[in-house]
């Protein structure tokens, strides 16, 4: 098992490549990356394998996604001090700690998998992430109670952008989502609701995600 020191330093030349590679552009996200490695959100087994650049296995048959992913979207995203996040699909909670420290204050994630539940919330109580609130739930129906968003980012593939999320963004507000097949490649859409109240589509790339489960997403 690799020690503390050793996990540290690996993750800190996967965070410096992915800045030589122009993929982490901001010095904010490079520090919110060095504040949270990888490792303290994947079980005791993967933690040797958490710089290297691929999904890796958690609970529930899911994966947490790959460090460049994960920095591409928080850099599409322009995630400043102050906006309000909801996060889709929480997984192991790594992003939801990452955007947490980018916006300074409370950001709402919803797992529809009980286990992943309690996963993520042991791995941010462990990490130290504050303010980061996990909430039991189908993210295809949103979380109204805290709606509108400045921010929404959906880090499972969906057919289609669910209309609730949508509905939940602020004017000025994007939605980043993966949209296309159930389980194989998909397409990163940046979502835009214009200050009238426009919505604005555009096509990033491609991307691979495990598929969205929901009332407004695929069917189990």
């Amino acid at each position: 098992m690799a020690s503390e020191e050793e996990l540290r330093r690996r993750w800190k030349e996967r965070v410096e490549a992915l800045v030589r590679e122009r993929i982490i552009k901001s010095e904010v996200v490079k520090e919110a990356f060095l504040k949270y490695p990888r490792y303290l959100f994947v079980q005791k087994r993967y933690q040797k394998y958490a710089h290297v650049d691929e999904p890796l296995p958690i609970p529930g048959g899911q994966t947490i996604s790959a460090p460049h992913m994960v920095a591409i979207m928080l850099e599409l995203a322009e995630l400043r001090p102050g906006m309000n996040v909801l996060e889709v699909g929480t997984g192991s909670g790594w992003n939801a700690a990452l955007i947490a420290e980018l916006v300074k204050t409370d950001v709402y994630t919803i797992e529809r998998i009980p286990e992943l539940v309690e996963f993520a919330r042991k791995n941010l109580e462990r990490a130290g992430a504050k303010h980061v609130h996990v909430i039991p739930g189908d993210g295809t129906k949103g979380f109204p109670p805290e709606a509108p968003y400045d921010r929404i980012i959906v880090t499972a593939g969906a057919p289609r952008v669910p209309e609730p999320l949508v509905e939940q963004l602020n004017p000025g507000g994007k939605l980043l989502i993966p949209v296309g097949s159930y389980h194989l490649w998909q397409d990163l859409y940046v979502v835009e609701k214009t200050e009238n109240g426009e919505i604005l589509k555009k096509r990033w790339g491609g991307v691979a995600f495990v598929p969205l489960i929901g009332e407004h997403g695929w069917k189990e």
